[in-house]
């Protein structure tokens, strides 16, 4: 059962696991962005909604997704479990598959924080994966999958986010499939400085759009 929320925007339940999301779906969408949010936050994420309108905006359909139910939620432990965030996150693909109205989208993941582990483990267990994007990623809690990964991968990093610098640049030496490390000027961990957020939708959606789109001329 879906509740609209909007033209394009509409109100989702994966079943028996309870998990609610948010399905958007543009006209003529070119490819499918499931988003896996990082620990504490979910598919009301202010910052993830604002990446996913822009998204939609350029021809991209998004789902963002509640990766745990509310009950699953009050045990801390679940937040931190990357492996199960990204089962969950496997769910979640399997689940738009099966949607007649996304057919033949290629579906690529969207990262922040620990989500990126669990986005990055989720690609390493489904080869169609067809993008990943992290954004201030912690795909370190991956590392030892990384090399299984075969979707194009973009870690997006800020230039004051320090320790995650290096986390991220060791990952970035341990994928092995077509891959791009950029560190936005001036941003910290949550792209909270002005502008540093559109940078994120700048490079995203480019990747997205060059990985997703079967009739984007690759350069």
């Amino acid at each position: 059962m879906s509740e609209v929320l909007s033209s394009d925007i509409r109100e989702v339940r994966i079943e028996p696991e309870s998990l609610d999301g948010l399905l958007g779906i543009p006209q003529g969408a070119l490819g499918i962005v499931i988003f896996a949010h990082g620990s504490g936050s979910g598919r009301l994420s202010p910052r993830n909604n604002y990446v996913a309108s822009e998204l939609r905006s350029a021809g991209l359909a998004t789902f963002l997704l509640d990766l745990l139910n509310p009950e699953e939620e009050r045990d801390r432990r679940n937040v931190f479990d990357v492996e199960l965030l990204a089962r969950r996150l496997v769910l979640a693909t399997q689940w738009v598959r099966r949607r007649p109205e996304l057919s033949g989208l290629k579906a690529g993941y969207f990262g922040a924080s620990t989500g990126a582990a669990a986005a990055l483990r989720a690609a390493a267990a489904e080869p169609d994966i067809a993008a990943v994007v992290s954004r201030g990623g912690r795909p370190d809690l991956a590392l030892e999958v990384l090399p299984a990964v075969r979707a194009p991968t973009l870690l997006l990093v800020g230039s004051r986010d320090g320790p995650v610098i290096g986390m991220n640049e060791r990952a970035y030496d341990a994928l092995g499939a077509e891959k791009q490390l950029v560190i936005v000027e001036g941003a910290g961990h949550l792209f909270e400085e002005p502008g540093t957020l559109d940078e994120v939708v700048r490079h995203a959606t480019q990747w997205f759009v060059d990985h997703l789109n079967p009739s984007a001329e690759r350069t």
